[in-house]
């Protein structure tokens, strides 16, 4: 007679950092390790507004979807949105389900462990207009490597750098770009996606921002999306600079820089509220 043993095997002992999250914006995967305190006592990150607040980023969501729904008004269905650095996925959400019937949402992150959560935040809300990319943005398809924060310590996973440089953001524990803590993640650019409509580019990528413009000029060039830009980690007269280029005006919305292009019917309906 074969006997079993039955005693209850327990497994060590683990911190849970991802957990499910009722927000004002859905049932979310969130990181309760998302969070730093700065020096002035002040406590950032997605994670902890949506922990803590039940809400993240609301105006500038919001703002995101009214002008949707302008291109909509002005160039019809089949709108498409990129969020570039979409980390967990609140704007990629949101915007989603306000297109629903009539709209699209491409999100790109490159942290692999935020991707997971991001692609199950799509899952979870049901978004079938919506597709997550594990990849990073640049000006060139190829492959980067990037550092591996540690995600059951706290940290502004957000605010990681794919890029090692001499000034790159404390978010909250030390990261390492040695070699052996970095990871191959696959490189791709907007130009290379080949994008048949492109009508608003959010670009939040911690200091990359001018790379990905590189790598969607193109795109940029003949679809004339609405730009949302982030520009705290940029040079704001190399942004400005590509931006009028590109034949854009440009709006400052706190961290983010909003660029429509002159010929856009959008920009009417902007001054009117400026």
């Amino acid at each position: 007679m074969i006997r079993i043993d039955t005693t209850p095997q327990f497994n060590p002992p683990r911190p849970l950092a991802f957990v499910l999250a009722p927000t004002d914006q859905g049932t979310l995967i969130v990181n309760r390790f998302d969070y730093r305190t700065n020096p002035d006592g002040q406590t950032i990150g997605v994670g902890h507004m949506l922990l803590t607040h039940g809400t993240y980023d609301r105006p500038d969501v919001g703002l995101a979807r009214v002008l949707l729904g302008l291109r909509r008004r002005h160039f019809g269905d089949g709108v498409l949105a990129v969020d570039c650095g979409a980390n967990i996925g609140v704007f990629t959400v949101e915007w989603a389900k306000s297109m629903t019937g009539w709209g699209w949402v491409l999100a790109i992150e490159a942290q692999e462990r935020i991707y997971y959560a991001l692609a199950g935040n799509i899952a979870i809300a049901n978004c079938f207009n919506a597709r997550a990319l594990h990849a990073a943005a640049g000006a060139a398809p190829g492959t980067l490597r990037i550092p591996r924060p540690e995600y059951r310590v706290p940290a502004t996973f957000g605010s990681l750098e794919l890029r090692q440089s001499d000034h790159n953001e404390f978010i909250g524990q030390n990261v390492s770009y040695a070699d052996e803590n970095l990871v191959p993640v696959t490189m791709l650019s907007i130009d290379s996606l080949a994008l048949a409509r492109l009508d608003l580019l959010k670009i939040d990528v911690e200091g990359m921002e001018l790379e990905v413009l590189a790598g969607a000029a193109a795109t940029i060039g003949r679809e004339r999306p609405i730009l949302i830009i982030e520009h705290i980690k940029t040079n704001r007269d190399a942004l400005l600079a590509m931006l009028e280029s590109h034949g854009y005006i440009y709006f400052d919305i706190g961290l983010n820089m909003l660029g429509v292009h002159t010929s856009d019917p959008t920009l009417t309906h902007i001054k009117s509220q400026d």
